[in-house]
C-alpha cells in the first residue's frame, strides 16, 4: 500500500487541477458569451470592518417576495427593457417553460424574506466606497442555464463605475 500512496496523492491532485481549470474555463466562457443584464439595486451599507470595503448587494427583484411561496432553489425569469434592465416576470422551479425574450437567473432562498442569485458581494479597493455608493444597478452576465456572474456596478446613466 505504501508504494501506491504517492500515486493516489498525485491522481487526486490531477483531478483537483482538472476540476479547477474546468471551472475557470466555464466562467471565462460566461464572461465572453453571456447575456448582459442590469439588475436594479436596493440600498445597503457598503462597509465591513472585518473584510475592508465591500458592498453587499440586494436586488430590487428580491424585494416584496414571500419566499415561503416559492421553491428553495429555482429560476428567476426576467425580461429586458430596451436599456437592458431586468424586469421581473416570475419564479419557477425548472428552466422550462421559457417564452421568447425571457432570461433565466438561478437563485436560492436561504430564508423566508430573501433570495440569492450568487452575486451578492462586490469588493473594491479600500477608500473607494464613496464612488460605489452611487451605484444603482448591478451588472451580471447569464448563460442559457441561468448561471450568473457579476461584472460590475453601474450608475444612474447606465455607465459602469470603475
Amino acid at each position: 500500500m505504501k508504494k501506491y500512496k504517492w500515486i493516489i496523492i498525485l491522481l487526486n491532485l490531477i483531478l483537483l487541477l482538472v476540476y479547477f481549470n474546468y471551472s475557470v474555463a466555464e466562467k471565462e466562457t460566461l464572461l465572453k458569451e453571456g447575456q448582459p443584464i442590469l439588475l436594479k439595486l436596493a440600498p445597503v451599507d457598503p462597509r465591513s470592518l472585518m473584510q475592508g470595503d465591500y458592498m453587499t448587494l440586494r436586488y430590487d427583484i428580491s424585494n416584496n417576495i414571500n419566499a415561503e411561496q416559492i421553491p428553495k432553489r429555482g429560476y428567476c425569469v426576467v425580461t429586458l427593457d430596451p436599456k437592458g434592465i431586468a424586469q421581473f416576470v416570475r419564479f419557477q422551479k425548472d428552466p422550462t417553460p421559457l417564452k421568447t425574450g425571457e432570461h433565466l437567473i438561478k437563485y436560492t432562498s436561504p430564508n423566508s424574506w430573501n433570495i440569492n442569485i450568487g452575486a451578492e458581494s462586490f469588493f473594491f479597493q479600500e477608500g473607494h466606497a464613496e464612488k460605489y455608493s452611487n451605484a444603482k444597478y448591478g451588472g451580471i452576465k447569464t448563460d442559457k442555464d441561468g448561471n450568473s456572474l457579476l461584472i460590475g456596478l453601474y450608475d444612474e446613466q447606465l455607465k459602469q463605475i470603475k
